[in-house]
């Protein structure tokens, strides 16, 4: 299962053949990879590497993605496979994103053995999660078809750095998605994490105005480099203006690894500070992660202020949705997926074998 033929190339003059999955559009001579790792040249053919292959298998809450408005406490079957199109310095999952050893993808699985096991746990849906989704396109595509075919949804936890071809081929099978916003300049793209800021406003852009996808935001606060107050009011103002007022962001803590060893872990008091900024402004759902702060992780009604769900980390402590979804107590619609009922999966983390 491993070499599949992959999508998204085109030959060129010289005898190479160019990526056209994204933007860096990596150009192969034969046997070369893209900077991703997993997408090679092999006899002039571009193939996927990773294909059936896993850094490993594990059921989380879908709060875990982050997705806070996706069906809440309900369990989702995550799953990722190796590398990345970013070069992020500051990045938390490197031992997989930017790994160059095929050693670590210890599981094997079918698209359809994927399905089956999430059905079998009875998840409500399953993630491409751990490293880039995009870059292992081909499988992921498979596996949503056949989690489909069973009532199963499929959630995606992406960078957004896609091509416009293939990012309407990524976004047509995925429901859900939440997408890392790095930051609210080009600059700190360029120099942190290798690429650009401009095609993920177009990601997230297009998801909103294209899709039916359900979409939240995360931001990494990493002191001293993206938490300056102008700068997130700036991001701030375009997720109100380009993508609506109602779109959950998730401002999250960072803590020293890769090659950002040396900066400080985010204070409590920098995401607070952030929200209360994001909320101010008119962002009506704003979350805090990888810290204990309640308000971060409770939903509001847009509207009249009523507390609808109520966390402890992961685990729901109180569910005020009418069966239509609306505030209990003003019948507003709170924007999302939501069931009748919470789920009731718990902040547990289950690894499991397929």
């Amino acid at each position: 299962m491993d070499d599949y033929p992959a999508g998204y190339w085109h030959q060129l003059p010289d005898s190479r053949i160019q990526c056209d999955l994204c933007p860096r559009e990596c150009k192969l001579k034969d046997g070369q990879r893209g900077l991703c790792f997993v997408r090679q040249n092999i006899a002039g053919q571009l193939v996927l590497t990773t294909y059936g292959r896993s850094s490993g298998f594990c059921i989380d809450p879908i709060e875990k993605k982050p997705l806070n408005h996706f069906y809440p406490g309900t369990p989702v079957l995550s799953f990722g496979t190796a590398g990345c199109n970013l070069t992020c310095k500051f990045c938390q999952n490197w031992d997989i994103s930017r790994s160059n050893e095929f050693d670590r993808l210890s599981g094997k699985a079918s698209a359809h053995r994927i399905a089956a096991a999430a059905a079998q746990y009875r998840c409500h849906s399953v993630a491409l999660t751990y490293n880039e989704p995009v870059i292992f396109i081909e499988y992921g595509k498979d596996v949503a078809e056949a989690c489909h075919e069973k009532g199963v949804q499929v959630v995606a936890v992406t960078n957004g750095y896609v091509h416009k071809e293939a990012r309407e081929s990524f976004f047509s099978f995925v429901d859900a998605a939440n997408v890392d916003l790095k930051a609210f300049s080009d600059s700190f793209y360029r120099s942190l994490t290798g690429g650009r800021l401009q095609t993920v406003l177009d990601t997230l852009s297009y998801i909103r105005r294209k899709t039916e996808v359900w979409l939240e935001i995360t931001t990494l606060i990493i002191p001293g480099e993206n938490d300056g107050e102008a700068e997130i009011r700036e991001m701030v103002n375009w997720i109100i203006n380009e993508l609506g007022p109602e779109t959950p962001l998730h401002f999250s803590a960072f803590h020293p690894d890769y090659k950002m060893r040396e900066k400080p872990a985010t204070p409590l008091s920098s995401l607070i500070n952030a929200r209360n900024i994001a909320r101010e402004a008119g962002l009506a759902h704003v979350y805090t992660g990888n810290v204990t702060y309640a308000p971060g992780d409770t939903t509001l009604c847009s509207r009249c202020g009523e507390i609808l769900i109520e966390r402890n980390w992961y685990e729901i402590s109180n569910y005020r949705l009418t069966e239509a979804g609306r505030c209990s107590k003003c019948d507003t619609r709170l924007a999302g997926r939501f069931s009748p009922q919470a789920g009731d999966w718990g902040a547990k983390r289950q690894p499991v074998r397929i």
